[in-house]
């Protein structure tokens, strides 16, 4: 069984990823044949979590809303890995107190 830290972990990072790669994007958007950025994103069995791998897209150009939504999706993803590492630090918190 995998560890609640360790499959948060690598939601927080792929959220990062998410963030950093749309970040990029919006930064090269009025570059001349720019070719967007997009992570990718499968569930790991072995260790639980998931994998995340940035791919270019293959048409050219970047929609500014839909990396908006993209940073606002990313955000909320990042927010609830960390709701699921403070619920594990306080359920191992109460363990600890019951058998203390």
């Amino acid at each position: 069984m995998a560890s609640l830290s360790s499959i948060a972990s690598s939601g927080l990072q792929a959220a990062q990823l998410r963030l950093d790669a749309s970040a990029h994007n919006v930064a090269n958007m009025n570059t001349p044949g720019f070719r967007r950025h997009a992570v990718s994103q499968e569930a790991v069995a072995e260790g639980a979590g998931v994998r995340a791998t940035v791919q270019r897209q293959p048409q050219e150009g970047v929609a500014l809303e839909q990396e908006a939504v993209e940073q606002m999706s990313a955000t909320y993803a990042f927010k609830a890995n960390l709701q699921t590492l403070k619920t594990q630090d306080a359920m191992m918190g109460a363990l600890l107190d019951i058998k203390v």
